[in-house]
């Protein structure tokens, strides 16, 4: 999806592709970092909610999973802190009756000068998180993270020590790195953790300078992509096959040789 600052429009954007995908058989739903919001910075700490507890934007979406039934994980979800000029990058798992099942907040923040002149300071407004968080799905156990955390391959390791058989990597990844690290790092990923990957994506251009890369996608443990999006709105869909982990990982029993 393609979120600006128009928070009703983001939302019924959101949901509606949450709708469609349920409607073609998904029991868990993944929306993409910054889906309800991705405009100027000053824009996201009004928007901003408490967690567990939530406000409007996360009373619809709790609302969506109890009554379809199904799983959502709002990729990146603007979670309020005592400081009025900071938020949390969260991402949250919300289970089928609509309670919020877990809360992981971005560890690693993205501060950068791209060679496209767009220069982005994520900490300056956002608080990093520091705990790494695996939640109980219907389908298994799944591993948080959200965007810039996929450079940072620690991460996933410590979610499979936890018992992690698929990983959230919710984005609005650039354009200017997406077109050459986006599915490279997907696919690594996937393949070094021997799990799924769930990545969904922003796509286009938000607001000034800004422009996501797209391309939502979902690999499997053998760095197959079994499901991706074309450019625009949409969504990818594809099952979590227990049988597929169970012959990789005895296959090539790679996590079981590690040494450090």
């Amino acid at each position: 999806m393609t979120s600006t600052a128009d928070v009703e429009d983001n939302l019924q954007t959101a949901l509606s592709l949450t709708e469609q995908a349920i409607e073609d058989g998904a029991s868990l739903v993944v929306l993409p970092e910054c889906f309800a919001y991705l405009g100027p910075e000053e824009g996201k700490f009004a928007i901003a909610e408490e967690l567990p507890k939530g406000g409007p934007i996360l009373d619809r979406c709790r609302t969506l999973a109890r009554a379809r039934n199904a799983e959502l994980v709002l990729g990146g979800f603007y979670e309020k802190t005592p400081d009025p000029k900071r938020v949390r990058n969260a991402c949250v798992h919300i289970d089928a009756a609509g309670n919020v099942k877990s809360v992981y907040r971005k560890i690693h923040l993205f501060d950068v000068d791209l060679p496209d002149g767009t220069s982005l300071r994520e900490s300056a407004g956002v608080e990093a998180g520091s705990e790494v968080v695996v939640t109980d799905t219907a389908f298994g156990k799944l591993g948080l993270t959200v965007c810039y955390d996929v450079r940072f391959p620690e991460l996933y390791r410590a979610l499979v020590d936890k018992g992690a058989i698929a990983i959230t990597v919710p984005a609005a990844f650039t354009l200017t790195t997406g077109k050459d690290h986006w599915h490279v790092l997907l696919r690594a990923r996937a393949i070094e953790s021997q799990c799924y990957v769930i990545a969904a994506a922003q796509f286009g251009k938000h607001f000034g300078t800004r422009v996501s890369y797209g391309h939502a996608l979902i690999c499997d443990p053998w760095g197959t992509i079994v499901a991706e999006c074309s450019d625009g709105p949409g969504y990818a869909i594809a099952s979590i096959d227990h049988a597929v982990i169970e012959r990789i990982r005895t296959a090539l029993p790679s996590l079981r040789h590690r040494k450090l």
